[in-house]
């Protein structure tokens, strides 16, 4: 049974439920609990076995490995904090706010959420333009594309340094960090917190509230730039996927490019996955929230001064529609090791040998342990050289 503002049995003191603003239905008591151990189940081998395999069992690494290393790493954070998300859906209807479980949530859990999903997008972003520009520049088409003009050629050299990548990553981790834990941080020890000011006028002080769910002005307003991100993000790997098409009609024109029009497709196909996976994954969620922020700034305006926590609050459908769409964004942590799989070559045939289905598989888990010691070894030897980006891609390097 749902509870609603008419249905809610305001004399049964027996229920949880009875005093509180938020009314959760089946999709939160259940549904998304469900949900995010499933994540965990999946997420947790799955990044785990794609990060020894990036780490361990590729000897001559490439910077969109090195990328995708720290992709893994940050969806191995992701996959530890999904029982504890599970659990806050399950009874954080019943959570004290000032319990620690509550605050663990709030304090720790936050912060790993949404520096998960941004760097996942800045990252899976780089690996799009990455590959986009390299392959623009080393194959050719009736005429050079006008792309390459954009960038300084030392920027595509560059490109196919693993040093440079690291680095890459590294400003991606500091960017989203640095901009996410004092929002966050503000969020859970100031805007959350004020349903004490609730509990002291008759509400419930509860975990999962409206206040939790919602936030307050300055995270709201600090989603805002957030967002116009997302969409510039989305944007620039929409315009790669054209511009590539564009390129490869350009290409058929030519008779002596044969093998461009080959690893044009190959990157045409991986950069439409990425495109997928963020249309999917990620896009429903940054579409719905400045709705959902706009809505609830407009209830707020309306409501003051009123004292709604014998009901159900009005948001509560939305409140649950948000958290749904926010799990669509977090399973892509599940997804990421079958993207993996799918378009890498080297990742694919690596991951057979690890597990023996490889006809020359003799000795694999020496293979594995000791091609780590000479990472840094294969490393150096990539910054070195001078093998273009087209014939990286031709030997099966990730998109």
């Amino acid at each position: 049974m749902e509870y609603t503002s008419d249905t809610l049995p305001m004399d049964n003191v027996s229920l949880p439920f009875s005093a509180l603003s938020l009314c959760p239905t089946t999709a939160t008591l259940f549904f998304l609990p469900s949900a995010y151990m499933l994540l965990f189940l999946t997420a947790l081998p799955g990044n785990a076995l794609s990060l020894w395999v990036f780490r361990r069992c590729i000897s001559s690494i490439s910077p969109i490995h090195v990328c995708l290393s720290h992709l893994s790493i940050s969806n191995l954070m992701l996959s530890i904090t999904t029982p504890f998300l599970a659990a806050y859906y399950a009874w954080g209807s019943i959570w004290s706010l000032s319990g620690a479980w509550c605050q663990l949530v709030l304090h720790g859990i936050t912060p790993v959420l949404h520096i998960n999903i941004y760097i996942s997008m800045m990252i899976l972003t780089w690996v799009a333009l990455s590959r986009f520009a390299a392959l623009i520049q080393n194959t050719h088409a009736s005429r050079p594309s006008g792309c390459t003009k954009l960038l300084p050629n030392t920027f595509f050299s560059h490109l196919k340094r693993t040093s440079f990548a690291t680095r890459v990553c590294a400003g991606v981790w500091a960017v989203t960090v640095g901009c996410t834990v004092p929002i966050t941080v503000y969020y859970s020890v100031k805007e959350a917190v004020s349903v004490n000011a609730s509990a002291r006028s008759g509400c419930v002080e509860v975990c999962y509230s409206p206040d939790v769910e919602i936030g307050g002005s300055l995270s709201a307003t600090f989603t805002i730039p957030v967002i116009i991100l997302f969409f510039l993000f989305y944007l620039l790997v929409l315009l790669s996927y054209m511009t590539v098409l564009k390129h490869i009609r350009r290409s058929r024109r030519s008779t002596t490019v044969t093998t461009s029009l080959s690893l044009l497709g190959r990157v045409l196909r991986n950069i439409v996955v990425i495109q997928v996976v963020i249309s999917v994954c990620l896009l429903p969620y940054h579409i719905f929230k400045p709705i959902f922020l706009s809505r609830a700034h407009d209830l707020r305006q309306l409501s003051s001064g009123h004292n709604t926590c014998s009901h159900c609050h009005p948001l509560s459908s939305l409140i649950e529609l948000k958290n749904c769409l926010f799990l669509l964004a977090a399973l892509r942590g599940s997804t990421d090791p079958l993207m993996y799989f799918l378009l890498d070559k080297t990742f694919r045939h690596q991951t057979l040998r690890l597990f023996g289905y490889d006809q020359n598989n003799t000795g694999n888990q020496q293979m594995c342990s000791q091609t780590g010691s000479t990472t840094k070894r294969a490393e150096q030897l990539q910054d070195g050289n001078v093998a273009t980006a087209t014939a990286d891609t031709g030997q099966g390097s990730v998109l």
